[in-house]
């Protein structure tokens, strides 16, 4: 670790404010505190509760033993993001908060700018005009895409020429430069972490990887019959996000800032992920599996496997959980879920048609 305030607790802030991040931050808040930080989480105000993927580490503010701790904010609200690293102090600041679902970013684009792109540039201000106030050190990690690649073939590294196809990628591609220019320009510890996908039990059921394992447990207990998808020829290099979040820390810990792509270097489509995941439980995919316009984007990226030899020569980081380890953990969290869901609906709880 590297602490930079001598004899005392170091403390980071992550920014979490959508849900879609959210598993993300769960992650690096578990791995943070194991290190010994307090943690600070930026999330956005919601009229539901948005943290249930933080409720097994959460302690009651008011206890004294709490490292871990939430306050209300906005990636677009530049004076509230001032207002917490000033009173927070932090000593490292990690940037998770986004719209990250692509296909909405087509439909939502200027908000997807707004949040992705110019959110980062305003928390790396707050960060900037702190540390001129106050002279401290604080070190900032901005999350990167792998879908800022696009259509640029495969592998791809930090030096691998950005082509992004959608909104969302476009906007991932300007807080990677900002990032970059306020560490050439400042001279701000900033480092990029350009990750390729990451999934875990705790993804948003609205990506494909969750869809699909969480289709897969509903079908196979008996609660859903179809799964819709668009495009199964899609090819993704998907790791496990805990080993991701050590990652981003190990960037934080080095001398000299920089950039780095964090993949598993191997990539599957997303037939090739159905056939897993339906594989696991004696189910063939081609029997629930239907095609649907719908979700087919304006612009798609076809192929995505990166490179991450720097990082393992320069951070020691390896990725830990494989393809088939990875899909069979998801499939096994949603099976029991699945089946504590069916027990709700045989006693009339929910109604199993309501479901996805």
């Amino acid at each position: 670790m590297r602490p930079d305030r001598r004899g005392e607790m170091p403390s980071s802030i992550f920014c979490t404010a959508f849900r879609d991040r959210e598993a993300d931050g769960s992650y690096l808040t578990e791995f943070l505190l194991s290190k010994g930080y307090e943690v600070h989480g930026i999330i956005r105000r919601s009229s539901n509760f948005n943290t249930q993927r933080l409720e097994h580490i959460y302690i009651d503010p008011h206890n004294s033993s709490a490292r871990m701790k939430l306050h209300y904010g906005d990636l677009s609200d530049a004076s509230a993001l001032r207002k917490w690293v000033d009173t927070i102090c932090p000593d490292e600041v990690y940037n998770l908060g986004a719209q990250s679902h692509v296909g909405v970013s087509f439909e939502n684009p200027d908000y997807t700018a707004d949040v992705v792109a110019t959110g980062a540039l305003r928390l790396l201000e707050a960060v900037r005009t702190h540390i001129e106030t106050t002279g401290r050190q604080v070190r900032y990690y901005q999350a990167g895409s792998s879908e800022m690649y696009g259509a640029t073939p495969p592998p791809q590294d930090e030096d691998t020429k950005f082509h992004p196809r959608s909104p969302y990628a476009v906007s991932k591609v300007a807080a990677h430069w900002y990032t970059v220019n306020y560490r050439e320009a400042y001279g701000l510890f900033a480092c990029n972490g350009i990750l390729f996908n990451h999934e875990s039990p705790r993804r948003g059921e609205n990506f494909v990887t969750r869809k699909i394992t969480r289709a897969v447990g509903r079908i196979k207990i008996g609660l859903q019959k179809k799964l819709f998808l668009g495009n199964l020829k899609a090819s993704r290099d998907w790791g496990f996000a805990g080993d991701y979040v050590e990652a981003m820390w190990l960037m934080l810990q080095q001398e000299k800032p920089d950039d780095y792509v964090v993949a598993t270097e191997d990539s599957h489509t997303v037939e090739e992920f159905l056939e897993e995941a339906f594989g696991y439980v004696g189910l063939k995919w081609r029997d629930h599996v239907q095609i649907d316009p719908r979700y087919f984007r304006p612009s798609e990226v076809d192929n995505l496997r990166g490179s991450a030899a720097k990082a393992k020569a320069v951070l020691g980081w390896a990725p830990k959980v494989n393809f088939k380890q990875l899909v069979a953990m998801m499939v096994d969290s949603d099976l029991e879920k699945a089946k504590r869901e069916k027990v709700l609906v045989e006693h009339g709880y929910i109604d199993s048609h309501q479901q996805p």
